[in-house]
């Protein structure tokens, strides 16, 4: 499913204005990673998977798998599969309700179509989507395997292990992006643990490496088709995701306080008020 690069970013808008009202109605909730990696989901879902919600399974064979390791943007996640079909729209009023299907992070244990595994705990997307991959290969599948997380999770010695494995195992299928913000709950991530040269590591590791912007419709479009190009070729292939945390709310771009705070009367009018409605709330 292909939609017109206007019609991604009305439904980008679309996805803020469901991100703020879901994490405001739940009075908790991140808002800053989820708006910011609007775009790149809504591109993700709408434009790049080889997979819908017609003919999901729970193995994910013959088909693109996605899995979100930064699972507390399940705002943004749950908004763009509720609009792509997964499950009904309606639902996204009980995001944070105990015992719905939309928890807080997302969880295979309530049957919600496309979550196949939890991703509460950071840190631990990128094994799991490694694994998926192998199986895939295994398989002679020739779909693609896409995991997104976040910078700050890349602190977690984890993900390093797994990084290297795939490229040692030259596990080709499989697309990491990284939403490279640069921000995490305690503040920038150069004044908490920095990364350094990011793109360097990833190239050390023997990761095929590219960047792109991930609140421009346009250039995720035609990165993530570059790198679906750069699949099957004896490397993992990697994408270093620039984005703005809280991208669309000015009160909330520009700093990481609202990484996981929700926001209150008059700042959700505020929110909602830049971004205007485009094809319908909830």
């Amino acid at each position: 499913m292909t939609k017109p690069i206007s019609e991604l970013k009305q439904i980008a808008t679309q996805v803020r204005r469901d991100i703020i009202r879901m994490v405001y109605g739940a009075k908790s909730g991140h808002p800053g990673g989820s708006l910011g990696c609007a775009d790149f989901l809504t591109a993700i879902y709408f434009s790049v998977l080889n997979c819908s919600p017609n003919n999901i399974s729970e193995d994910g064979s013959k088909q693109d798998m996605f899995f979100l390791s930064n699972g507390h943007i399940s705002p943004a996640l749950y908004s763009v599969m509720a609009r792509r079909g997964y499950f009904p729209l309606s639902e996204l009023a009980t995001f944070r309700i105990l015992e719905t299907r939309l928890q807080g992070h997302p969880s295979p244990n309530y049957q919600l179509p496309g979550i196949r595994v939890a991703s509460g705990s950071l840190g631990q997307g990128i094994s799991v989507a490694v694994g998926a991959a192998i199986a895939k290969k295994t398989n002679l599948d020739p779909n693609l395997i896409y995991v997104l997380c976040g910078d700050g999770e890349l602190q977690e010695g984890q993900n390093w292990e797994a990084i290297l494995f795939a490229a040692a195992n030259k596990i080709d299928n499989l697309i990491l992006i990284v939403d490279y913000n640069q921000k995490q709950i305690d503040g920038e991530i150069e004044n908490v643990c920095n990364l350094g040269n990011l793109r360097a590591k990833f190239d050390a590791f023997d990761w095929c490496v590219m960047e792109m912007q991930g609140n421009m419709m346009e250039d995720i479009l035609k990165q993530m088709e570059k790198a679906k190009q750069q699949t099957h070729n004896s490397k993992p292939v990697v994408v270093v995701m620039h984005t703005e945390m809280g991208m669309g709310v000015d009160f909330m771009m520009g700093t990481h306080k609202w990484h996981g705070s929700p926001p209150n009367d008059e700042q959700t009018k505020n929110a909602l008020d830049q971004l205007a409605e485009t094809i319908g709330d909830y």
